[in-house]
């Protein structure tokens, strides 16, 4: 692996030459609680904090829910399953250590629900969740439970479902001084396999005269329906979040479009252009550079121009793998998001920089 050249000096080259443009651009990175130990300590947050800063960041993204528990402590969790806090952390609480340490350098914190309307990733049962709410579950064509790429995901159209995410939000909302929450590629999302438990099916009979939902679970417009349910939900926490506290900024990290809807149902153009969106952070992750190009040439035809300034690529720079993105692949990544006139990029994910 070649060596990569630190961040800030790409950072430095890129944006300081002209403050007015520095006020304006954000520059992030997702902090997780897999393959990383930013979270786990008092010290390692602001250590973590400290290294963002040097390194030219003015956003983090930080995990808050994620393998079917709150990495802070939460009444809504301990409410419905028992557990009020990954245990991981003992007393500590991860989510309030960043946003003080990160407010104190001047950085926006936003509180990201990584796992979104997915409840476990491998096993089925975890914390107890399929136990507990079985009539959550969302389920495919042949009454499985709905499980995509290892993950086991509820149904979202359900309202249960959609109420218990929200009093999540709400809760971090309320709690803590959080600049912004985010949703990404599951939340507000479902596989488009789902469709298929009872719920979904009577919702669809009663708007569709008793008729059944196609067994394509694909079909064009059963899947533009689920799609337009998916962003109602994703309507409905962007409304709760502004209500309680209007300058609380909403963002969703969706897939690439149109593959996002086709495979989750995220119809993310409608919105934003539905207004419901503060922040799109679409993933554009690639690992050359002809290839993130034509994807970034496709965002710009899909993204209205009076819009594209409330829209940032997500560029993989690093995986629990080792894999780290090549300096020049990096360096042209972000010369080719300022020459098609984005205002910055968001890094998938901390460890890159955390060298």
């Amino acid at each position: 692996m070649k060596n990569i050249i630190p961040l800030f000096i790409f950072l430095s080259l890129s944006f300081f030459s002209n403050a007015q443009t520095v006020q304006k651009e954000i520059r992030g990175t997702w902090i997780t609680n897999v393959a990383s130990d930013a979270m786990l300590t008092p010290n390692n947050v602001k250590q973590t904090v400290l290294n963002c800063k040097k390194n030219g960041l003015t956003d983090i993204f930080v995990v808050v829910w994620n393998g079917g528990v709150t990495m802070y402590p939460s009444e809504v969790l301990n409410k419905y399953i028992g557990i009020p806090q990954s245990p991981v952390y003992g007393n500590f609480d991860p989510l309030a250590a960043f946003v003080e340490e990160g407010h104190k350098l001047g950085l926006k914190v936003h509180a990201w629900f990584e796992f979104g309307a997915s409840y476990a990733y491998k096993d089925s049962a975890q914390q107890g969740w399929l136990a507990k709410y079985p009539d959550w579950v969302g389920r495919n064509s042949k009454g499985e439970l709905l499980k995509k790429n290892g993950f086991f995901w509820w149904n979202v159209l359900n309202p249960q479902v959609q109420d218990f995410l929200q009093q999540l939000v709400l809760e971090v909302v309320k709690k803590y001084d959080v600049d912004g929450i985010q949703g990404d590629d599951r939340l507000p999302a479902m596989p488009s396999e789902g469709g298929y438990d009872k719920y979904s099916i009577d919702l669809y009979k009663k708007e569709f005269g008793g008729k059944t939902p196609p067994n394509n679970s694909k079909d064009s417009a059963f899947l533009q329906w689920k799609a337009d349910k998916v962003s109602g939900f994703g309507k409905s926490v962007y409304q709760l979040v502004k209500k309680q506290r209007a300058n609380c900024m909403v963002s969703w990290a969706p897939s690439i479009y149109p593959w996002s809807k086709e495979n989750y149902l995220q119809d993310w153009p409608a919105w934003l252009n539905g207004g419901y969106a503060d922040l799109i952070i679409p993933q554009l992750y690639r690992y050359d550079i002809k290839a993130y190009e034509k994807i970034l040439k496709e965002l710009t035809v899909q993204v209205p121009s009076s819009l594209k300034y409330k829209v940032i690529p997500g560029i993989l720079t690093s995986l629990g793998d080792g894999y780290r993105v090549d300096a020049n692949m990096l360096k042209q990544m972000m010369d080719l998001n300022r020459q098609y006139g984005y205002n910055g990029e968001v890094f998938f994910y901390y460890e890159t920089i955390n060298k």
